[in-house]
């Protein structure tokens, strides 16, 4: 789907195969240090204006923006070209598989909302159009390698803020 006024059919996704596995995760209730560390943002059209990329997560589509000007395509999802600075933006599908391009094992201390279940595996995931950074869930730095395929999955945050959040991670397949 390139259009960004097109609708979707939820059983059928752009790749034609099956919805994202989903699972729930939990933030600490209370948080002691400043907001500004807390690693989900907030979500809302209040407070950011990829609020788009978000809503549209949490429907199962992962999708990014193109520039309808020079056709650069961006992730994380752009309000303004960075290319020719151009704002005539459009969200457009990217693919829910992947492959492993590198990876790592974060076996200390993380980022508020990560730390209590070290270690984790974080990577860069190629996607063929980009290629983006994400935790990798489910496996351990044993059970990967460069070239692994790996597939989306939708993580609902479960936190103290007063609205729904969600992020991106991925699995093997």
């Amino acid at each position: 789907m390139s259009d960004d006024n097109a609708t979707t059919d939820p059983a059928a996704l752009p790749d034609g195969g099956e919805e994202p596995p989903r699972e729930t995760v939990s933030v600490p209730d209370e948080v002691e240090l400043p907001r500004l560390l807390d690693f989900y943002e907030l979500q809302d059209p209040e407070h950011t204006r990829i609020h788009r990329f978000y809503d549209e997560l949490r429907d199962g589509e992962f999708r990014t923006t193109r520039c309808r000007d020079c056709d650069s395509l961006h992730f994380p999802p752009r309000i303004v070209c960075p290319e020719c600075l151009s704002d005539d933006l459009a969200y457009t599908d990217l693919p829910h598989e992947g492959e492993m391009h590198s990876f790592t094992e974060v076996r200390g201390t993380a980022a508020i909302g990560m730390n209590e279940d070290t270690p984790f595996v974080v990577g860069v995931v190629d996607l063929g159009p980009v290629k983006l950074s994400a935790r990798i869930d489910d496996a351990s730095h044993e059970d990967l390698e460069i070239g692994s395929p790996v597939r989306l999955k939708i993580v609902d945050i479960d936190g103290p803020r007063e609205q729904d959040r969600v992020f991106y991670r991925f699995v093997p397949v």
